[in-house]
């Protein structure tokens, strides 16, 4: 293959179209998110993620296992959570089985805050891929995105 091959410009112009795609929404969720909640899509992100840990096996999550779910490097994460936990929406606490171990808890506060910003990251989540569906070459990749499915709850 050679640097015009048609193979690897698809493959590039597909990307740049995921990529254009994923700007498009993350910058229009974080307009609504600032405006209406205060908050970043990196805050509520982790809020959400941190939300839905539980205390059954597996339950609890480590600071990787965070900072891969928010896709940010695990300083980055540690900061984030210094900060939401400044603001008393996040709470951290020592593993009781591992003293080397720190969880991070949704306050109080922070649930409240999550369960306020929900409707406005799903509406302006919304309005962003409707918007992508008028650019045909960001069409396709919203009808794949809309075809995904998460694991349905039992």
């Amino acid at each position: 293959m050679t640097a015009t091959d048609p193979a690897l410009t698809a493959l590039a112009d597909g990307w740049c179209a995921l990529s254009l795609l994923h700007g498009r929404i993350e910058a229009h969720i974080e307009r609504a998110l600032q405006a209406g909640h205060g908050l970043s899509v990196r805050e509520f992100s982790l809020l959400d993620v941190l939300s839905r840990q539980n205390d059954g096996p597996g339950g609890r999550l480590q600071m990787k296992q965070v900072a891969d779910a928010v896709v940010l490097s695990q300083s980055a994460t540690t900061r984030l959570v210094t900060r939401l936990e400044e603001r008393g929406l996040l709470s951290r606490y020592l593993c009781p089985t591992d003293r080397r171990g720190i969880y991070t808890d949704v306050t109080a506060a922070g649930a409240a805050l999550l369960a306020a910003a929900r409707p406005t990251n799903n509406t302006a989540l919304r309005e962003a891929l409707d918007a992508a569906t008028r650019d045909p070459q960001l069409a396709p990749l919203v009808t794949a995105v809309e075809q995904i499915r998460g694991p349905v709850a039992v």
